[in-house]
């Protein structure tokens, strides 16, 4: 029985998701940054699914120490987890910027996947077969370093097209120094009719379903077990080149170099 942790999972596609993989059996290990509304989440997961495998974990994921409770939690709770999905995502928010002055997108869509995979790797290892799904996005945009670091103001839809681009640029650097973990960028499909599309834009072209479905696919299907260190893009439901950015070696060390610095001094 696989053991399963999606982020951002009493929302949207990560909900979807979960219900889906909770009817297939496995473990679900849900996170929400609301403790309430994670627990009725769990609840109704496990109505539909009939499966009581399910457990959650409250974490704000702006929030560094945060995530590192977060890790400390799920290592002290899992001898193992087969798949990491990391969904969670931010495109419009109240507050701009976490108590670091880092942008909102960059952290939550970067450095919190980065912090929780990278804090995650030894339970990851105990899985036979083990997989990281990085919610990427059709959105991508070149990396502003100054950005990154908070010292430089940018859009909205920059930040959150940046943010995107980072976590794909890592997702490729993770599959390549941890040749044993299946690691793959994915865009879900573009405008979903998810609360933080309609938070953004007001419209959508396409069911959450959709996401739903790619994400439970490559979550546990075995026709993606060679396939490590690739972006899926479901607006054309086959794997695609992403930003050129991340094929850049020289771009991909300095933006890991220039994260560890900032996680280092947090």
């Amino acid at each position: 029985m696989k053991t399963i942790l999606i982020t951002g999972s009493t929302d949207g596609i990560g909900k979807l998701t979960a219900i889906e993989l909770a009817k297939k059996g496995c473990q679900m290990l849900l996170h929400g940054r609301n403790g309430a509304k994670l627990e009725q989440t769990i609840a109704e997961v496990k109505s539909l699914s009939n499966n009581y495998g399910i457990n959650g974990f409250v974490s704000d994921l702006s929030d560094f120490s945060s995530i590192r409770s977060m890790v400390a939690d799920l290592a002290n709770t899992n001898s193992k987890i087969d798949v990491l999905i990391n969904n969670a995502g931010v495109y419009k928010s109240e507050i701009q910027r976490n108590q670091d002055d880092l942008d909102m997108r960059f952290v939550v869509n970067y450095f919190a996947p980065y912090m929780l995979t990278n804090g995650l790797t030894p339970l990851l290892m105990n899985s036979s077969a083990p997989r990281v799904i990085n919610l990427s996005s059709a959105a991508q945009e070149a990396v502003s370093l100054k950005a990154l670091k908070g010292n430089e103001s940018i859009s909205t839809q920059s930040a959150y097209a940046q943010s995107k681009l980072a976590l794909t640029m890592w997702s490729f650097d993770f599959a390549e120094n941890n040749p044993e973990i299946i690691t793959i960028a994915v865009n879900p499909g573009s405008l979903l009719n998810t609360k933080m599309v309609q938070d953004a834009f007001g419209q959508h072209w396409a069911s959450a379903d959709k996401g739903a479905a790619i994400l439970y696919d490559l979550a546990i299907s075995e026709k993606y077990a060679n396939c490590s260190g690739k972006y899926f893009d479901n607006d054309k439901g086959s794997f695609n080149t992403a930003h050129s950015d991340a094929y850049v070696h020289g771009k991909i060390t300095g933006l890991i170099s220039e994260t560890e610095k900032i996680l280092k001094g947090k």
